[in-house]
């Protein structure tokens, strides 16, 4: 297997109702994950990206959560229509989705 080109990671975390902190899992993140893989297997992106499913990666309450390697570049509130943009302008053009960034609160914010 060669070194993918980038690594997306989708958290999958879940936490009880009503905990402070909120979860991705509580926002939909598995069906997300679920898109991403369908995606990538329509699209045929197995073996130049790579997909793993992760637990917290910080601002909870802006999930679901998604964080693009090398780059290190975090996606907060990721919906399955973005799926697309993400992999077209991000993983395929090297542009990072900057209307996804979560915003400077989210990590100020955590309790």
């Amino acid at each position: 297997m060669s070194k993918p080109e980038r690594h997306v990671f989708v958290c999958v975390q879940s936490r009880p109702p009503n905990h402070p902190k909120g979860s991705c899992g509580a926002q939909g993140s598995a069906d997300l994950l679920r898109a991403f893989q369908d995606t990538f297997e329509a699209r045929k992106l197995w073996g130049r990206f790579a997909l793993t499913q992760c637990g917290c990666l910080g601002p909870c309450g802006e999930g679901p959560n998604v964080l693009v390697y090398p780059e290190g570049i975090l996606y907060a509130g990721v919906r399955q229509d973005d799926i697309d943009v993400i992999i077209d302008e991000h993983l395929i053009g090297g542009t990072p989705v900057t209307r996804l960034y979560p915003t400077p609160e989210a990590w100020s914010n955590e309790p």
